[in-house]
């Protein structure tokens, strides 16, 4: 994988969530919420967000729980659109590579958490973990 998240300041300690055992998560991928309780890598734009991995996980390692933080400030990268200091940020898989996040859209539902810096496409930027989902419709 590419463009991991890299923890700058620990506000939260990670928390253990589970995982598959057949899948590989890298340490610092952005990782989105299934049912029931679960983490795997974020695949598309919007995903729901449980956190950041703050380790790596082999597959078939025989480990189905990964520690995941929930907070913090971490240093990622933006997508295509760019990120403005201050906006909410959401994933943003489809249209860039994987883990990078851009500005959060009038009605996003899936919040990664906030910008501290602005920047331009894969430019690195500090900004605030802090996954919440709300339903718009």
């Amino acid at each position: 994988m590419a463009l991991e998240a890299t923890l700058i300041h620990e506000t939260e300690t990670p928390i253990p969530m589970t995982c598959a055992d057949g899948v590989a998560i890298t340490k610092g991928a952005i990782l989105m919420l299934t049912d029931p309780n679960t983490v795997a890598t974020t695949t598309g734009d919007t995903d729901a967000c449980a956190g950041i991995a703050a380790e790596d996980k082999v597959a078939s390692d025989g480990k189905t729980k990964i520690g995941v933080y929930k907070r913090g400030i971490f240093r990622g990268f933006a997508g295509a659109a760019g990120t403005t200091v201050g906006k909410g940020l959401i994933t943003d898989n489809s249209t860039g590579a994987a883990n990078e996040l851009v500005n959060a859209d009038v009605n996003s539902e899936n919040i990664v958490g906030r910008a501290l810096e602005t920047a331009t496409d894969t430019q690195s930027f500090l900004f605030e973990l802090n996954p919440f989902s709300m339903e718009l419709a």
